[in-house]
């Protein structure tokens, strides 16, 4: 990271009315600020504060991860740094900020998103709303055969086999992914769209398709 001494210097010092507040540990803020920074910088996928809590040698409280998380996030913000610290798919990750989208798309060959259909796009929002759900439930809402548009749907890593039902028959469950959480940039499913929202975005791609 550019000028790491900066961020030695500058980093946050808690208040006083949070030091009670929180668990001990005798690791200094900074050592554990620039330890989780190390480790975001390196991947390209959400990790969560649990996979975090393993980097370091001894206890820190997943507390004191997301507080420390908290303030590298206000520390980029503050700074106007041309990446944030984000919370989504149910883990944290370091992102180039939007304002910086043309620059980097000259640079790089742009990422193309999922693309759906109309039916993979019902059959999804159907997994999404009532997951953990069955291909014969998923079949019975949309009225037809769900076989290929959900090995697509698989295939794209939108949808993840979760289980299998505990009654007669032991039919697979499906759920959403963590990749289904990225690709609409969701934090987690309490973040999903209403059901008109869902059905905005149904009809918009049936139009695009006439």
């Amino acid at each position: 990271m550019d000028n790491q001494e900066s961020l030695l210097d500058e980093v946050i010092v808690p208040e006083s009315a949070d030091e009670d507040a929180i668990e001990h540990t005798d690791l200094p803020e900074t050592e554990i600020q620039l330890a989780l920074e190390a480790v975001l910088f390196t991947v390209n996928e959400p990790i969560s504060v649990s996979q975090l809590r393993r980097i370091f040698d001894q206890e820190v409280s997943g507390h004191i991860i997301r507080q420390q998380l908290n303030k590298l996030r206000h520390f980029y913000d503050q700074h106007g740094r041309s990446f944030q610290l984000i919370e989504i798919a149910n883990g944290w990750q370091i992102s180039t900020r939007a304002e910086y989208a043309n620059q980097i798309e000259k640079f790089h060959t742009r990422q193309v998103r999922v693309k759906l259909s109309p039916s993979a796009l019902e059959a999804l929002a159907i997994v999404a709303y009532k997951q953990p759900v069955t291909r014969t439930e998923i079949e019975e809402i949309r009225g037809v055969n769900s076989d290929s548009v959900l090995n697509s749907l698989i295939e794209k890593g939108l949808v993840r086999i979760s289980g299998r039902k505990p009654e007669a028959g032991r039919a697979l469950l499906f759920s959403t992914s963590n990749q289904f959480l990225e690709q609409f940039g969701l934090r987690n499913l309490a973040d999903l769209p209403s059901v008109e929202e869902i059905q905005e975005i149904l009809e918009q791609s049936g139009s695009d398709d006439d």
